[in-house]
């Protein structure tokens, strides 16, 4: 009786002790086991995260705006140093020069002081007394012709200044559109200096017509001024005593007695 019920016991703790040795078979994986492929959800380490990546971007986009200034600060230098492809220098010089040109061909008595200071010693200077009544007309006449020829060249320069201001508005409208238009501060200071360049080449077209007019006017009244003078000559050598009449033999008939 005692072996059977040693016997009994030992099936029963056999039984009992099945899903113990049954219990591997249902456990998790191995790697589970060790913390590999464990998924773990951190709110406080995903909000960081994404702060970072925040940060990042935004120091990505200043970095793209500052290289993006830096390019537009580079345009904008090379537009200011951009050279303005257009001159009017030359249209201007040539528009001087013929200007100049009539003064050059001033007649008879030019633009030199040499040249006046000899005229007014001779042929403008006090009537001499020695002088001949043919001098004296001669003297005349050149005055006469020297202040026709004053008033021609004064009308000649007016003619060429009044020539050169079509050319004179072309190139205005054109350096004003220029400076308009201009890409950079180079540009505009170029239109501007050649605008200013134009507007002296107008002043020395003026100048000149006031120095071709007042020749004119001079040399028509030192015209008047040596006329009077030799006037006052010539009435003094016709209020001057003469030898009188003196008798003589007449022959009235050729012939007769």
């Amino acid at each position: 009786m005692t072996f059977r019920r040693t016997r009994a016991a030992l099936i029963a703790a056999s039984f009992l002790s099945l899903p113990v040795a049954l219990s591997p078979m249902m456990a998790p994986p191995a790697h589970a086991l060790f913390g590999f492929g464990r998924i773990v959800y951190d709110p406080t380490n995903h909000a960081e995260n994404i702060l970072q990546a925040a940060r990042a971007l935004e120091q990505i986009n200043n970095q793209i705006t500052s290289l993006q200034n830096q390019a537009q600060m580079l345009i904008n230098q090379a537009r200011n140093l951009a050279s303005l492809p257009y001159s009017a220098l030359e249209q201007l010089q040539q528009s001087v020069q013929r200007t100049q040109q009539l003064l050059n061909d001033a007649q008879r008595i030019a633009f030199d002081v040499q040249q006046i200071d000899q005229a007014f010693q001779t042929t403008y200077g006090d009537a001499s007394i020695s002088a001949s009544d043919q001098d004296l007309i001669a003297g005349a006449r050149e005055r006469w012709e020297n202040t026709v020829a004053g008033l021609q060249d004064a009308m000649r320069v007016q003619a060429g200044v009044i020539g050169n201001i079509d050319t004179n508005r072309t190139q205005m409208s054109e350096l004003v559109g220029r400076s308009q238009g201009a890409a950079g501060a180079l540009q505009a200071t170029q239109a501007g200096n050649q605008l200013l360049a134009l507007q002296g080449q107008q002043l020395a077209d003026l100048t000149a017509v006031v120095a071709a007019n007042g020749r004119a006017r001079a040399m028509a009244d030192a015209e008047r001024a040596a006329a009077a003078e030799q006037g006052r000559e010539q009435r003094s050598r016709f209020l001057e005593p003469g030898a009188g009449y003196q008798p003589g033999n007449v022959r009235m008939f050729n012939g007769g007695d």
